[in-house]
């Protein structure tokens, strides 16, 4: 079944899961952060199918995130390293196992920690703003069109429009 395609929203969640959003995806690009770049060794790592793997890693390199760089030539054998678009990725990646961490964990504990090599102490991703540095909550937050915004509905809620528009509001 051919999913739906999410390339014409204006919307960047939505362009950035038309590229990462294949749940095999975000494996792919976290064991290419731990240094991974072989497709035998994506593919062993992860138990993928070697078709599925080939087509996800073919749309993180058509999408920017990864690049093929020939390490045998007369083979035809590349390694898969991440750009920098690649790169960045790591926050979302990291507030995903965070997410993890917190919500889905075994008795244990987390499968992995993040070291800070400076002083060696666990270390947790947080927001802060920009401007005055302050680490961030949800409710410190609001959303508003930024400058390439062409759907004034996009940031209403559902009952907010049907209640303006004169239509009923969901159950």
């Amino acid at each position: 079944m051919k999913r739906a395609s999410f390339s014409d929203m204006n919307c960047s969640v939505a362009k950035t899961l038309e590229i990462v959003g294949e749940w095999w995806t975000p494996l792919i690009v976290r064991d290419a952060l731990f240094g991974v770049t072989r497709f035998d060794e994506f593919q062993e790592r992860l138990g993928i199918a070697r078709n599925v793997l080939a087509a996800r890693l073919d749309t993180l390199v058509a999408g920017g995130v990864m690049e093929r760089v020939p390490y045998d030539e007369a083979r035809d054998r590349y390694d898969y390293v991440l750009t920098d678009a690649g790169r960045a990725l790591w926050p979302v990646l990291t507030a995903l196992r965070q997410w993890g961490d917190d919500w889905l964990a075994a008795p244990d504990g987390p499968p992995v920690d993040l070291e800070h090599t400076v002083c060696g102490h666990r270390i947790t991703a947080r927001y802060t703003c920009d401007h005055c540095g302050k680490v961030l909550e949800r409710d410190d937050l609001r959303s508003r069109p930024g400058p390439g915004s062409t759907d004034p509905e996009l940031l209403r809620p559902k009952a907010r429009r049907a209640r303006r528009t004169g239509d009923p509001a969901p159950a």
